[in-house]
């Protein structure tokens, strides 16, 4: 088999479900963003900011990586930084080859500076629409769509979940609830799923991260959730063996093809793998359940779509059509319309991959 090299990935179609807006910034821009609004950083120099970032996030302590976001978020409560932060987003991904991507935000943490939720949402959606465009017009097209999230320790899943409804009709395309998943269930916010689904609308549920089957059982049975932001505690229902048996949980979720967002980078920062080369993304994509590759938080995790493929390629070997399989996985279970999933992967993905597999 011919070796893939990172350039050759780069330029590879590739499709993202879970991205973290507050999680992606440029170092640089975070510098300029917190001169302008008098925000203290631990260091204004970019590539310094950059790798003081990774080492938060990498060094095992949760009140230092919850610190890195408490600086993304500080600098995002203008409506021109957040359609900043938004354009520049678009445009990364697409420069790193993304062609469908799904970034998701809480617009109730950007409303220190007295926007409304309205207009968090407008900045947003428009900074991912002028990323758009740019990106294009480079040669490098992008598909973003907008996932609005509700913290799952707060009060305001409801209206998050009206708010997405209400601008689903101009870049929103699905709901979220994130934040710490112990003491926190999601069945807390049954009001919200019970509203999106009365409105047909998607939504999405981290579970699966740090809490285990228990979340995971809770976002699919109680709450009706689409897809699963993380799940890979998934594994813990399939006992070792050759074959490996599944227990009626994991069972469910491969049977009805219910999606798993995994982030290998992140997945093992939190805890949740040990190693790139022990997380349970080999034995799920063995096992044919919906897994699909994501980045969650670029920026904390030192990372991008084409360095989480590469790293799935350097452990498990992977090839041009395991890259092709994660690629496809991901845009069938996009949250927009089936016609426009289906050009995507015909006009796009499979034709490129087509070409790299002879």
């Amino acid at each position: 088999m011919v070796a893939i090299s990172y350039e050759d990935i780069i330029k590879a179609p590739k499709a993202l479900l879970h991205d973290h807006l507050d999680g992606g910034l440029r170092p640089a821009t975070i510098v300029e963003l917190a001169a302008e609004a008098d925000h203290e950083l631990p260091t204004t120099d970019p590539d310094a900011l950059g790798r003081w970032f990774a080492e938060s996030a990498n060094s095992g302590s949760l009140e230092r990586y919850l610190e890195t976001f408490a600086h993304t978020v500080a600098v995002m409560q203008t409506a021109s930084a957040l359609r900043r932060v938004a354009r520049e987003c678009a445009l990364d991904l697409a420069a790193d080859g993304v062609v469908y991507a799904e970034v998701r935000f809480a617009p109730e943490q950007h409303l220190e500076r007295n926007l409304t939720l309205d207009e968090v949402v407008e900045a947003v959606v428009t900074g991912f629409r002028e990323g758009s465009t740019l990106a294009g017009e480079a040669g490098t097209p992008i598909r973003v769509g907008t996932l609005l999230t509700a913290m799952r320790h707060a009060a305001r899943s409801q209206e998050i979940a009206e708010l997405a409804v209400r601008h689903r009709d101009t870049g929103v395309v699905g709901f979220d609830i994130a934040g710490a998943e112990a003491g926190f269930p999601p069945t807390r916010h049954l009001d919200a799923f019970e509203y999106l689904q009365r409105e047909n609308f998607h939504f999405t549920i981290h579970a699966g991260e740090a809490f285990g089957l228990p979340s995971i059982w809770q976002a699919i049975q109680w709450c009706g959730a689409d897809r699963l932001g993380h799940g890979v505690r998934i594994v813990d229902d399939i006992t070792p063996g050759n074959p490996p048996v599944l227990g009626r949980l994991a069972a469910y979720v491969r049977d009805k093809r219910i999606p798993l967002e995994l982030c290998p980078s992140s997945n093992v920062q939190t805890g949740a793998a040990a190693s790139i080369a022990d997380h349970p993304i080999g034995l799920l994509r063995d096992l044919r359940f919906r897994v699909t590759v994501n980045t969650d938080n670029r920026l904390m995790s030192g990372t991008s779509m084409s360095r989480e493929m590469a790293l799935l390629v350097e452990a498990f070997g992977y090839g041009w059509k395991e890259l092709q399989w994660f690629t496809i996985n991901a845009m069938k279970s996009a949250f927009i319309p089936f016609d426009e999933r289906l050009r995507i992967i015909d006009e796009v993905i499979k034709p490129a991959y087509a070409e790299l597999i002879d």
